[in-house]
């Protein structure tokens, strides 16, 4: 056994070891200094703020499975009988943000486990309910959460119905609507509510999303059986210079006068050229489609090896939130379409670049999934994001088939997610094709100028029906002046 093993055991084995110890040794201060070491949990004495006794923190050093070492303590003062639950990481900070996304459907699913650092956001966005990073960490489970902010949120109702009756009733309405999910009636106590824990599986639940979005990676919720359950997903995401900041990792950039001054001018030059090149970010200024606040549209050309100009578009809105990337072909149209196959065998294959253009279909044969042609746009990113992205879209359609579907296609459609989970997760080799009638689309070579052994390209001709759809049938870029010259002749 490491080192690490010995110094963080798990949850369940330090459990077992607090149960062999005698009775009269769980007693705080009965213990000497010869088995210290020996105990799963270490007691130190601590000043209690509500009362200025003293108190004791317990603290238990434990990992948790599928992810990392963490330190749960625990306070209480016999005094005034205050309480004090926290956790926090064990480990490093991890090099890039984490959001997870668990699909809540059924009552079972509250009880997963949640992590959450003290620098983790949590949504709900079936309800708009967003939850700030909190000054403590936190090891709880889904419906403990959901029972935390019903009490934060019911604390000051009383107050509130009396100094500001609008914003009462807006949040009882929530409350009413977390009550729907836990099950319990308003006026039933705690003990109440959990002697009803088992009369609770059989009411209906309105299914939610739960997504924890952390930039240091310390947060976690629970998934079941393996990584492959559908109503989970993990995706990381390289952090801002503001999350940096704000975890403490960078100083905060020198404010200089002679910048900023330099940025503006930058800015103000972006576009006002006749032409650019490819290190030019242009800026166009339009309403979001969203919530229509003015924003800035970017786009800069990139050139992409072995293949092509492309323009790629941001959206990035401060004020909903929304945020959406495109990406246009900024060369001629080709005259053939093109299809990519590609064998992906191992996890290298995910890092690969991917363009697959708005007018490119996607297929996975081996999980029967067909994207048709335009499906998610234009996306210029790598294979696992691309995945990823898909997860999401179609995880979605659980929540949308809600109580009118039927228990049979509901567990059709979770086991399709799970397929698609192993896929994503290169569980199982798969093939991935990209059929692309305008030739706009790109997988990555990583033999490049070689030809790659696991990948093929054909070119085709375009059908007659392919042109019509694309509307080039009808599109005439030669010779188009005789065609307005003839009807003034006649």
């Amino acid at each position: 056994m490491s080192k690490a093993n010995e110094l963080f055991p798990s949850i369940g084995s330090a459990a077992d070891k607090a149960d062999l110890l005698p009775e009269n040794d769980k007693e705080i201060g009965e213990s000497n200094a010869d088995d210290t070491e020996d105990r799963p949990t270490q007691e130190i004495e601590s000043l209690c703020m509500k009362c200025g006794e003293q108190g004791v923190t317990r603290m238990l050093l434990t990992s948790i499975p599928f992810f990392r070492e963490v330190i749960v303590m625990s306070f209480r003062c016999e005094h005034c009988g205050a309480t004090n639950n926290e956790i926090q990481s064990a480990g490093t900070i991890r090099p890039e943000g984490t959001v997870y996304t668990a699909r809540i459907l059924s009552r079972s699913d509250l009880n997963r486990q949640i992590v959450r650092s003290t620098s983790c956001e949590i949504v709900i966005p079936e309800y708009q309910l967003t939850l700030p990073p909190s000054v403590r960490g936190q090891l709880t489970t889904v419906e403990g959460l959901i029972r935390d902010v019903v009490a934060d949120l019911s604390m000051d109702q009383p107050l509130r119905r009396i100094q500001d009756e609008d914003s009462y009733t807006k949040i009882q309405a929530l409350i009413e609507k977390l009550r729907l999910i836990l099950g319990d009636e308003e006026d039933e106590d705690e003990d109440v509510q959990v002697g009803k824990a088992s009369e609770k599986e059989h009411i209906p639940m309105p299914p939610f999303t739960l997504k924890l979005d952390d930039p240091s990676g310390n947060s976690f919720i629970e998934f079941v059986d393996s990584m492959a359950d559908p109503k989970w997903n993990m995706r990381t995401y390289p952090r801002t210079l503001k999350d940096n900041v704000a975890l403490g990792l960078v100083a905060p950039p020198e404010e200089k006068e002679g910048a900023l001054q330099t940025v503006k001018e930058g800015d103000e030059e972006l576009g006002g050229g006749e032409t650019g090149t490819d290190e030019e970010i242009f800026v166009f200024h339009g309403p979001c489609s969203s919530c229509g606040h003015p924003i800035d549209t970017m786009m800069k050309k990139v050139n992409i090896p072995y293949f092509k100009d492309v323009i790629i578009m941001s959206i990035n809105c401060d004020r909903c939130g929304y945020r959406d990337n495109e990406v246009k072909s900024g060369s001629a149209i080709s005259e053939k379409g093109k299809r990519i196959t590609l064998k992906v065998e191992d996890r290298e294959d995910l890092s690969r670049d991917i363009l697959k253009s708005e007018t490119s279909g996607m297929t996975i044969p081996e999980i029967d999934l067909v994207l048709q042609h335009g499906t998610l746009g234009g996306r210029f990113t790598t294979l696992e994001g691309i995945l990823d992205q898909v997860y999401e879209e179609l995880s979605e359609k659980v929540l949308r088939l809600g109580d009118s579907s039927t228990i049979g296609d509901r567990k059709t459609f979770e086991q399709f997610l799970q397929g698609l989970k192993e896929v994503k997760n290169v569980d199982r080799p798969f093939t991935l094709i990209l059929d692309d009638p305008l030739a706009n689309s790109y997988v990555q070579n990583l033999y490049a100028p070689d030809p790659d052994p696991n990948m093929t390209v054909e070119t085709y001709d375009r059908t007659w029906e392919q042109n019509e759809e694309l509307g080039l049938n009808d599109m005439k870029v030669e010779n188009y002046q005789e065609d307005e010259e003839k009807p003034k002749q006649s």
